[in-house]
């Protein structure tokens, strides 16, 4: 299972004034079980946005729905011409499935709602690619929804780095590079220009502190005890 928290208010203010429709688009399986990212998380997050874009007199024409999962194509198909029509989606799966939909709409940009924490795996027979690091602070908003914490083998914050050849990577001619797909990304987007700011060195203490990660709900902890329930 994948682990993650919603960012910060102010933080997904920042990123979607700007944009005058926005679709905010919950994920039902995992986040929703950790009470970060599912319908009725997404509903409570389009109406704070509603009630912040009348505060600040912003015209702003904000939608909420949600799918069982962004991460397969399956349960994303039927909904693909409303996810089509709005000018951002604003994304409440991890991020997995913020890559998983910005690979497959390409040209309207996906944010991130959440920070992906971590993973619990359920094991799968097939092909499994990693997109997301679960790194602890997203930042796929500035790199058109492709992750190069996961995605670069040398986890580079600005690249592409000089040994990128026709798309691939030195490290292995199989290897797509990750800063060649975000530049291409980022032209479709008409947003090549977020690429100019060049990003700090990435602070790994949000993901690496030694020992297993963990994200502790006390409310719900408290409910489920006096409830006389067990936590899993």
């Amino acid at each position: 299972m994948i682990v993650g928290s919603q960012k910060p208010f102010d933080e997904i203010w920042e990123m979607i004034q700007s944009f005058k429709k926005i679709l905010v688009l919950g994920c039902n399986t995992c986040v929703a079980v950790c009470h970060a990212g599912g319908s009725k998380e997404a509903e409570i997050l389009s109406e704070m946005i509603k009630v912040k874009a009348k505060q600040m007199s912003h015209s702003i024409d904000v939608n909420s729905m949600s799918v069982m999962r962004q991460c397969e194509n399956e349960y994303l198909d039927e909904f693909m011409d409303n996810i089509k029509s709005t000018d951002l989606v604003l994304s409440m799966a991890c991020g997995v499935g913020v890559n998983f939909l910005s690979d497959k709409i390409n040209a309207v940009p996906v944010y991130p709602a959440l920070n992906t924490s971590f993973y619990g795996g359920v094991p799968k027979e097939g092909l499994f690619i990693e997109l997301c690091a679960g790194c602890g602070n997203c930042i796929l908003h500035l790199t058109g929804g492709i992750c190069p914490i996961a995605r670069c083998s040398k986890s580079l914050m600005n690249g592409p780095c000089g040994g990128t050849d026709k798309g691939k990577c030195e490290v292995s001619k199989d290897i797509d590079c990750a800063w060649f797909l975000i530049v291409e990304r980022m032209k479709l987007l008409g947003a090549l220009e977020k690429l100019y700011d060049v990003q700090p060195p990435r602070d790994w203490s949000t993901s690496f502190h030694g020992g297993p990660r963990k994200i502790s709900l006390e409310h719900i902890k408290a409910y489920e005890e006096q409830q006389g329930g067990q936590i899993r």
